[in-house]
């Protein structure tokens, strides 16, 4: 396991043990636990960033082809 040291505002640090110590976890593990979720919403947000990319690249090919298939709807023998 990697170690890292940092430096926190005296608030933050004050909160972050006080908080750690009410769900009874170690200021370290509160912490790894804070990494872990802003990871996961990170990563969450990144690809949902990426899929509305990719659904704005492929909007104009889908328009055309639910165009297309709207006329065989509208006149199956055309």
């Amino acid at each position: 396991m990697g170690a890292v040291s940092l430096k926190l505002p005296d608030d933050l640090l004050e909160t972050s043990g006080r908080c750690a110590e009410a769900l009874k976890l170690s200021r370290a593990e509160y912490i790894r636990r804070a990494i872990e979720r802003m990871n996961r919403e990170t990563n969450a947000r990144l690809r949902a960033n990426r899929l509305a990319e990719v659904s704005r690249r492929v909007r104009k090919e889908s328009m055309r082809v639910n165009a297309e298939f709207a006329a065989i709807e509208r006149d199956p023998d055309a």
